[in-house]
This record gives C-alpha cells, structure tokens and sequence, in this order.
C-alpha cells in the first residue's frame, strides 16, 4: 500500500521572512514622511526604513538626469538593507527616475507619487485647479500627462505654482513669521481670485503645511478644498503587499519603533525637525 500523502496546510506566512523585510520611503528630505504617516495608519504592523538624502535636498531645481542618478542610489540602497518594497517618497524623483528605478530592479515593487490631479479636476466645480509642486514635478511626464488626459477632456485649467523657498521652509520648521510663509498667504488669495476651488498639494513636503493653509482659508472664508496622495499611496501599497503575500505579521517590530531614519548628511536640528513632524521621539542615523 503505498503512503498517502496529506495536504500540506503551508504555515509559511509566519515564517516567511520576507513578510517580516522592511518597508523603504524615499525622499531628498523629510517630506515623505508625510506619506509614512499614512502607511503608519493604515499598515501599522510593517516596519519602515527610511532614507533621507538630505546630503543633495531640495531635487526639485535639479536637471532629470542628477535626480535619476541620485533616486537608483537611494533605492540601491534601500534594496541593499532587504526591503520588500519600496516607496519613492518624493515627487520630484518619481518624476523622472521611477521607470528607470524599476527597470533596474523588476523584482521589486516600486511605488511612485504623482500629484493628486485626478481626484481634484474631477470634483472641482469651478472648473480651476492649482498644483503646488518643485519644477521638476511640474514639468515632468507623469503629471502632464494627467493633464493630457484627464484635465484638457473636462476643460479644467491647471494652474503650475511653484515657489524654491516651500520645500527650505519646510526643512527649516515652517517658521510662520517668515518671507516664505507671508507669501504662501498671499497666494491663496490669488488662487481665490482665480476661481480656484481644489488646491493640489504636489510635493511630499507639502502637507506638513496643509493645516497652515486650511486656517488661512478659513481665515480668508474662501471655498477651497486641499488634497495630496498620501491616502492614495497608502492603499496601493496594501493592495500591492496583499497581491503579493507579503502583510507583515502583527508587531514585527520591536521597541515600538515602527520607523528607523537615515540621513545622508549630518545636519544638528534634523533629529528635532523629525520629531516635530511625526510627533513622538525619533533617532537619526547617519551615513556620512
């Protein structure tokens, strides 16, 4: 007689160690946190590691091929620590090195941000919309091609606003006393002058200032609504780790320290800024 053989009943999602890999974000600076906050939320058994080129911030005012250059390094880097997926955190970057990025590495799912255009030209009513992005964002293929193909159909305008002090400001601490946030006021007034009614926040540093702009709304009585894509990005990178098998287990991390932080660059305020903006106490590594 010969042996029966059992179904086999793989036990393997708790012991597969690629459930347990890293989550990598990617940004020049500290605005992808932002979208770790929302992975945070809705994924909060993963461990995240994230780098933070803080040696070359802001990409934005950088030529296409400095930036690709730099995001393979970062996401060689992040591939090189075992990440099981990786989030380039930075507009600028998906921009212009999210194809090469995954042409490099096909093996590994490789998210990218572009602005939240979609949802705001199709719940504008006034038919105005602005996009706060580095010039890079603006000017690079994944944005214009929403334009392309979702804006121009609906007879929406886009309006590009871009200002080389938003992404320093952040970093900085958004001091509300300064040239840069004074701007920032008056130009949400020109934006209300201009009929617009959805404000795209196109930059990862951006929505760390998203409650500075809503009290100045407010404080203006303007009807104006904000969106970024940090809730977007989190939810296809579940479904991505559900596709693929890979939903960490419950507490994968220890110490309650979801989240390690590397930078590139030494930099003395960087540790309280991280703090600041996450809102519990964080470590920074660094690389150099």
């Amino acid at each position: 007689m010969s042996p029966q053989v059992l179904p086999v009943h793989s036990n393997s999602r708790m012991t597969d160690p690629k459930r347990n890999a890293p989550i990598g974000l990617f940004d020049s600076g500290v605005g992808g946190l932002s979208i770790y906050k929302h992975l945070a939320q809705q994924l909060p058994a993963e461990r995240y590691v994230y780098y933070a080129d803080t040696l070359h911030v802001p990409y934005g005012n950088r030529d296409s091929s400095d930036i690709e250059a730099l995001t393979l390094n970062a996401v060689t880097w992040l591939y090189e620590q075992g990440c099981k997926l990786i989030i380039i955190a930075c507009n600028s970057a998906s921009a212009h090195a999210l194809d090469t990025a995954r042409r490099y590495y096909p093996q590994l799912p490789i998210v990218g941000l572009v602005p939240a255009l979609k949802p705001a030209v199709l719940a504008s009513q006034s038919g105005h919309v602005v996009v706060l992005a580095t010039k890079a964002t603006l000017n690079g293929m994944l944005l214009n091609k929403v334009i392309n193909d979702v804006a121009v159909p609906s007879h929406t305008t886009v309006i590009k606003y871009f200002d080389p002090m938003l992404v320093p400001w952040v970093e900085a601490g958004m001091p509300e006393n300064s040239e840069t946030a004074q701007r920032l006021r008056e130009q949400v007034r020109i934006f209300a002058d201009n009929h617009v009614d959805y404000l795209v926040l196109g930059c990862t540093h951006y929505p760390f200032f998203k409650a500075f702009l809503q009290i100045e709304i407010e404080k203006q009585q303007l009807a104006m609504q904000i969106v970024d894509s940090g809730h977007a990005v989190a939810t296809r990178v579940q479904s991505l780790l559900i596709e693929s098998d890979l939903l960490a287990e419950t507490n994968t991390y220890s110490n309650n320290q979801p989240l390690t932080f590397f930078a590139s660059k030494y930099d003395e305020f960087l540790t309280e800024l991280v703090q600041q903006l996450l809102g519990a106490e964080r470590q920074v590594h660094y690389l150099r």
